[in-house]
């Protein structure tokens, strides 16, 4: 209970808390049917996440849902969960886990407000409009609380928004810098138009690869909404898999989420698919928010040159131009995404360490850290491929 009687409780299944009080504050902007900010933090999301089996038992994310209330009114929610590992959550901090059990402790399990699976940048304390602050600090402090109370090591949120990065002091959060390579749509009419922002090498070079990706000898649609049909499902399904195996060892997310995707999320999914022969051999799955689209995963079981550049990041570069999206996040790491205009970007984690010690080396190491990125950022850019004014007038 804080100062204003504002009430935490701990759920853990979503529908504990229903669909319309969690919508109201994650996306309050779609309640007259636009389209939300963020797609990953929607009840629909999250729900197929949880019915879909791709968090809880068995898992590593153990969903702890919270809510604050002030008397009836439930005035923020955060998607919560205890985590026995640090897999798919793409802010590594395995050097923390491996640093505190040498000197005695248990770092798992964790809390972590995130959105499982997904590196991308959004609110993590869904606040109902009027209720900025105090829902924000008291989902923070009940966070805080339930870490405290249960002897857990720590408590995280990954992908936060700048904004609420620079009210972490003022919660006694510790704030973690990372980067990110995004593209911006600077207003562009087409294609074209962005690169004729680039140096002539780089525009040269991506024009050849665009064209050389194009030959293998099938054709690329792009599909949204009731385009999307559950045999392309299937196929996406056999691609990721194939991800999955090779990137993590076994796939995130279940198959049944793919179900519950053409069933509740085909609206906000742009699917990329490339077919030779009548038979699909690649796909790139992308979210689509109000500002932004989501590159989230790519998958084939054919090779073809460029293939890969061409459904990952300039199809979403072609649908951002179209649908005036100002940007393309094209997920976690791959400097190779520089050459093709996708420019460092900083994101945002905000930690808390119950042990005092070990909270103050975590500082430390974080200060340290947010100057190397810094760094990295400023060299990074330097080498992107626009001509140096472009690169001031985006600074």
């Amino acid at each position: 209970m804080t100062e204003q009687s504002v009430e935490i409780r701990v759920v853990q299944r979503l529908s504990d808390i229903g669909q319309e009080v969690w919508d109201a504050c994650a996306c309050p902007e779609a309640a007259d049917g636009a389209r939300p900010r963020d797609p990953f933090t929607t009840y629909r999301f999250l729900s197929a996440l949880e019915e879909s089996g791709s968090v809880g038992q068995g898992t590593g994310w153990q969903p702890q849902y919270l809510s604050a209330a002030v008397g009836d009114t439930v005035i923020g929610v955060a998607p919560l969960y205890a985590k026995s590992h640090s897999q798919g959550e793409y802010i590594f901090d395995h050097s923390w886990a491996h640093a505190y059990e040498r000197a005695g402790g248990r770092y798992y399990p964790k809390l972590q407000i995130a959105v499982p699976h997904t590196p991308a940048t959004g609110r993590r304390f869904l606040v109902r409009p009027g209720f900025k602050e105090t829902g924000m600090a008291a989902l923070a402090q009940g966070a805080m609380q339930l870490t405290d109370g249960n002897g857990l090591s720590s408590f995280h949120v990954t992908f936060c928004t700048r904004e609420e990065a620079s009210r972490a002091e003022e919660m006694d959060l510790l704030v973690r810098k990372s980067q990110q390579f995004h593209w911006k749509n600077e207003g562009y009419a087409d294609f074209d138009g962005f690169l004729s922002t680039l140096s002539s090498r780089k525009r040269k070079n991506i024009r050849k690869e665009r064209a050389q990706a194009i030959t293998f000898g099938g054709e690329i649609v792009t599909l949204t909404g009731d385009e999307i049909e559950p045999g392309h499902w299937d196929a996406f399904w056999r691609f990721y898999q194939d991800t999955g195996a090779r990137k993590w060892g076994s796939p995130y997310l279940t198959r049944q989420f793919f179900d519950l995707a053409q069933e509740r999320l085909r609206d906000d999914i742009a699917l990329v698919l490339a077919r030779r022969d009548g038979r699909w051999v690649a796909g790139a799955l992308n979210f689509i928010g109000a500002n932004a689209l989501f590159g989230r995963y790519w998958g084939c079981v054919e090779h073809h040159p460029f293939l890969h550049f061409e459904l990952c990041y300039y199809r979403a570069m072609d649908f951002a131009i179209a649908h005036d999206l100002a940007t393309v996040e094209a997920g976690a790491q791959g400097e190779h995404k520089l050459a093709r205009g996708y420019l460092p970007t900083p994101t945002w984690s905000l930690h808390w360490m119950r042990d005092a010690g070990f909270s103050r080396a975590v500082a430390d190491y974080l200060q340290a850290e947010r100057a190397a990125v810094d760094e990295e950022i400023e060299v990074l850019t330097d080498y992107g491929p626009f001509r140096r004014s472009n690169i001031e007038e985006q600074e």
